[in-house]
């Protein structure tokens, strides 16, 4: 769920720029998350950069999966973050 907007509310809808996360928070992410949508260990080698927000689905229970843009996998609210 997200941590500002509430349950089935996307912190970034579709179109919205996002960086994602460093490499040790994303290390981190795959080796304490043992619930749903794991992330691949192919997808810490996309960390820090910059994308746009493709699409958004909601798992049971309000957590966000993010697609992003010529980025591959699914993403967790908590391995993005805003572009300023």
């Amino acid at each position: 769920m997200s941590k500002t907007t509430g349950i089935y509310r996307a912190q970034y809808p579709a179109g919205t720029r996002v960086r994602i996360a460093g490499r040790a928070d994303l290390e981190n992410f795959l080796q304490t998350w043992k619930l749903h949508h794991p992330l691949e260990p192919g997808q810490l080698e996309y960390a820090g950069q910059v994308a746009e927000v493709q699409s958004v689905s909601f798992y049971h229970g309000g957590d966000e999966l993010y697609q992003l843009q010529g980025v591959p996998g699914i993403w967790h609210e908590q391995c993005l973050d805003t572009v300023p």
